[in-house]
């Protein structure tokens, strides 16, 4: 297994492809302090202009940074984000890819995650992801099923899925890493059924049962379970955004060695999982800006774009 001081370098020079001279802000919190420690260690090494910052951990994934740092991002080369909640679906994030920033939210990353997904074969993990989000992007209606419960149907006509390939190089390129998926935001209001997330959810820590998400015309109309459904529905409920309930998000995982580890940053990557997010869709194609993006990731599911499956049982079949 390698070191974090070698998934860094990964992170840095691989993922990022910093070079002498760039000035990169490493954003962070207090529960990912040795993981910046380390990223700021090569970025120095290399000679990067690297500049590591705290702040206080965010409410809720989606929750805007402070403004100091929201004008900073902008400004800076590369902007690395280990941080506990996700800036991902942010206007600072937004703003800074838009002012041409490259930028890698890692959010919620641990080190024995950032150890074990940051030694995947990234060239492999890009080429499958490129090729489920065309086959995502040519498609008009995606089903998925579950041995858990799940059947829902959504429109995807016109939408462009986003390959996450972790391959960063290029201005105002934007990823999640660990790398490993490819997602798109299905059309608003056309999303009809029953999510059963039975992997792991955003925002909380150990599902105690699965959750059962229904919904109706794109929003989530009720939400079943025990004391994880309850934390999810104050979760969306403590935002006082009807946005907070829009189905925004079909993901696939592509990382082969991220693990069933209920750390969703990584749960999310798993190979031949789906996820389904409600919330902001704003920063990949959608319409719907709202104050939190939440993840929720359902196993061994079986997807079929249009007449074609996908994935069966969680076996990816491209």
């Amino acid at each position: 297994m390698i070191s974090l001081i070698k998934a860094s370098e990964n992170v840095v020079q691989d993922c990022l492809g910093v070079k002498k001279g760039e000035e990169v802000l490493i954003i962070i919190d207090e529960k990912s302090r040795k993981i910046g420690k380390a990223l700021y260690k090569v970025c120095s090494e290399i000679r990067a202009e690297a500049m590591l910052v705290e702040i206080i951990e965010r409410d809720t994934h989606g929750s805007e940074p402070p403004k100091t740092i929201a004008e900073a991002m902008k400004h800076a080369t590369v902007v690395i984000a280990p941080t506990t909640k996700s800036l991902s679906h942010t206007e600072a994030r937004r703003n800074a890819t838009e002012a041409g920033v490259r930028m890698a939210t890692m959010p919620g990353i641990t080190e024995e995650v950032m150890i074990r997904t940051m030694s995947s074969d990234y060239t492999g993990i890009a080429d499958l992801s490129t090729r489920i989000a065309k086959v995502l992007s040519n498609g008009k209606t995606a089903r998925v099923t579950s041995p858990g419960g799940t059947d829902i149907t959504m429109s995807i006509n016109g939408r462009t899925a986003i390959p996450d390939t972790g391959i960063l190089h290029e201005a105002g390129s934007f990823g999640n890493l660990p790398a490993g998926e490819a997602f798109i935001a299905p059309i608003e209001g056309s999303s009809n059924g029953k999510i059963v997330i039975d992997g792991a959810m955003a925002g909380i820590k150990e599902l105690d049962s699965p959750i059962t998400v229904i919904v109706e015309s794109g929003n989530v109309k009720d939400i079943q379970g025990g004391k994880s459904a309850e934390e999810l529905t104050q979760i969306i409920e403590s935002t006082k955004d009807r946005n907070a309930k829009n189905l925004a998000e079909l993901g696939i995982g592509t990382n082969e060695n991220a693990e069933l580890s209920g750390n969703l940053l990584e749960v999310e990557k798993v190979l031949g999982t789906v996820h389904i997010a409600f919330g902001d869709n704003k920063s990949f194609g959608g319409r719907v800006k709202a104050p939190i993006h939440i993840d929720g990731v359902i196993l061994k599911p079986t997807l079929t774009v249009d007449d074609r499956t996908i994935i069966s049982g969680g076996k990816i079949l491209l």
